[in-house]
């Protein structure tokens, strides 16, 4: 099969770590940036590594972007360059494009524009972060989408020697149950027999609002 290649423009922190990842996946990765600096600290990490202006059509034409699987802006101080670069990309046809949003205009011009995928890093982990800070039963969080997320909650002594078909969380708070962490072991799907213990940490997903009502109702403190 053909290993994708992939074009990251700006090698900023989220850049440069899309870039790392990539490239550590064993991905093709092309790496793009106006810094010489930058472009010769990624020189040995990306297949490829080039200074160049990506809001010039000619240069990018010259690298044969449009042939890229997936072309990652992550141009992060510069809006009018990130968007410039977004509006040559698509128009030369790349296939999938992917751009760091620094504020809520930007994403609004970038949807315009047509962005396929539109990511806020900073804020999406300060998102993540905050509700760490809010419970201490919340261990960690995965937003799936606006609305949806996967969640790790420790289990409190009120769920301690019951089962899951007893405490029926699927009907009372429409979420799932897909795994339960005890000790070094972890149960995949568990059954409706399969009894909580305290401690035990429950890998839920579900919607926001009904992931808060089962914490706030049920382990919170």
């Amino acid at each position: 099969m053909k290993k994708k290649e992939f074009a990251v423009i700006g090698l900023g922190r989220f850049g440069g770590s899309v870039c790392r990842t990539l490239s550590e996946q064993g991905m093709e990765v092309l790496a793009i940036d106006v810094n010489e600096e930058k472009v010769n600290e990624y020189a040995s990490i990306a297949s490829q590594a080039v200074v160049a202006d990506s809001t010039d059509e000619n240069v990018l034409k010259s690298l044969g972007i449009r042939n890229f699987d997936h072309v990652i802006v992550a141009i992060g101080d510069n809006i009018q360059a990130s968007i410039l670069t977004t509006l040559i990309l698509k128009e030369l046809g790349v296939e999938k494009i992917t751009v760091k949003a620094t504020n809520d205009y930007h994403e609004k011009v970038l949807k315009k524009i047509g962005a396929d995928h539109i990511v806020h890093p900073e804020r999406d982990m300060g998102e993540r972060i905050a509700n760490n800070m809010i419970s201490n039963n919340v261990l960690d969080y995965l937003e799936l989408s606006d609305r949806h997320s996967i969640v790790e909650i420790v289990a409190n002594e009120r769920l301690h020697g019951h089962s899951l078909l007893e405490l029926d969380i699927r009907a009372k708070y429409g979420i799932n149950i897909v795994a339960i962490k005890r000790n070094n072991d972890i149960i995949v799907s568990p059954l409706a027999s399969e009894v909580i213990y305290a401690g035990d940490i429950l890998i839920v997903i579900g919607a926001d609002q009904d992931i808060d009502r089962f914490e706030s109702e049920v382990v919170g403190e």
